[in-house]
């Protein structure tokens, strides 16, 4: 039959869009319900159509300023899983030394361990060594659980590295500095790129561990499910869908300056 034998050449394509409809449903909501005007404090049922919220993203208190210091804690926990991770990355594919293996395991143990034994750990560390919890226990706490990522795309890249690269830059006169910026660094950035990207996400969406080690500082995940308890308020919903929409303008740029890039080295 036609029918059948046009989905038989086609059923991975609408495997593959069904599974996208049912990955990106949940931001559909999310986006619809950030213009609804509900009658309660709960956001659950479509009333009326509204822009408020959007007019007013921070009319509610605290929310953007839960929202700030999760950027604020999410960037710089990018930034030192980001560096100790290339680092470590470098040093585990690069190097040769007592207990590489061990070290190579353990650094995957944040990856497979359940958040909750993480989280109740560190609380642990935090109270034996007397610090205030708070942003720097938050941010140690983030440093440690995304630095596993980093190395895992980073890793991944290195080990994918032609090491004639180098070599070639080293016969050309090319000292370790100069070899290092104009050819290791250029061919590992998507591997950092994406492992940067991986902590920001996992950094600003956490709450299991965070709650743990936050003290009496509240982020914004703890904010909205501090909220989900007393009434969910649409700004929330509006931040949300700024995110997503963020996110996928992002990914689209990168794609674009990708393909610009391969026509001009075509």
């Amino acid at each position: 039959m036609p029918f059948l034998n046009w989905l038989k050449r086609h059923l991975v394509v609408i495997a593959g869009l069904l599974t996208l409809a049912y990955l990106l449903l949940p931001n559909v909501i999310v986006t619809v319900f950030s213009f609804n005007k509900p009658k309660g404090r709960f956001n659950y049922e479509w009333q009326r159509f509204s822009t408020d919220a959007w007019q007013d993203p921070c009319g509610v208190a605290d929310m953007c300023g839960s929202l700030s210091l999760s950027l604020r804690i999410a960037a710089c926990a990018t930034v030192g899983a980001t560096v100790l991770g290339t680092m470590i990355s470098f040093a585990l594919v690069r190097y040769r030394f007592r207990a590489r293996g061990a070290v190579n395991s353990m650094i995957f143990l944040p990856m497979a361990m359940p958040e909750v034994v993480m989280a109740a750990s560190l609380l642990t560390l935090f109270l034996n060594m007397g610090a205030r919890l708070g942003f720097w226990t938050i941010l140690i706490a983030h440093i440690m659980f995304c630095l596993s990522f980093v190395v895992t795309a980073v890793k991944a890249r290195v080990m994918s590295m032609d090491p004639r690269l180098e070599e070639a830059a080293r016969d050309l006169y090319a000292g370790p500095v100069q070899t290092f910026w104009r050819v290791t660094l250029p061919i590992a950035a998507p591997g950092i790129a994406a492992g940067a990207l991986l902590s920001f996400a996992l950094s600003f969406d956490d709450f299991i561990i965070t709650n743990f080690n936050a003290g009496s500082t509240v982020t914004f995940p703890m904010f909205v499910w501090g909220s989900a308890q007393r009434g969910t308020p649409v700004q929330i919903n509006v931040i949300g869908t700024a995110m997503f929409l963020l996110a996928v303008l992002f990914v689209l740029f990168a794609m674009v300056l990708g393909n610009r890039r391969n026509k001009q080295k075509a």
